[in-house]
């Protein structure tokens, strides 16, 4: 008995609801970014593993690199973290010897992240990886700079459409 082939929007009788094929799952942003995210977080762990880093320790100590110092709040907002996911991330670093919490000395409710001799040091061992990463995208570097400019464009319309700030 022939296999039957699966039915798709595009197969659809005259008159049907154009909006349907919008419903394939392939023509959706959202998968695309998704199944992109776990691709990027997947090849991202043998490059990260020599560091001792998960992927999100890696953009927590990204930002430091480029902006030691920073309070726990200032921190989350650049990460789009809540502190509740950002704590465990900076107790774990701390506990590898990458950062130090310090309260600020004209706030004691402020904690401010600041690198240590090891976390400034992890920073020249890291230098590869953005090459690595772009090597593996098979992209130029101004095809991915400018995909780069368009999802972050992108990530300011959501989150101006969703109400969150």
């Amino acid at each position: 008995m022939p296999r039957r082939k699966p039915t798709t929007a595009a197969d659809a009788a005259p008159g049907a609801d154009p909006r349907a094929q919008w419903l394939q799952l392939d023509r959706q942003l959202c998968f695309a970014l998704y199944s992109s995210s776990l691709a990027m977080t997947k090849l991202y762990k043998p490059l990260l593993a020599p560091l001792g880093l998960t992927y999100p320790q890696y953009l927590v100590m990204l930002v430091l690199w480029e902006t030691d110092g920073l309070a726990v709040g200032q921190l989350g907002q650049r990460l789009s973290l809540d502190s509740g996911t950002l704590t465990p991330l900076l107790k774990r670093l701390e506990l590898l010897g990458h950062i130090e919490r310090r309260r600020a000395q004209d706030d004691e409710r402020r904690v401010d992240i600041l690198l240590t001799p090891a976390g400034r040091k992890l920073r020249k061992q890291a230098l590869d990886i953005p090459g690595k990463l772009a090597c593996a995208s098979a992209c130029e570097l101004s095809e991915l700079a400018s995909l780069t400019t368009r999802l972050h464009a992108l990530r300011e319309q959501l989150t101006a459409a969703s109400g969150s700030r």
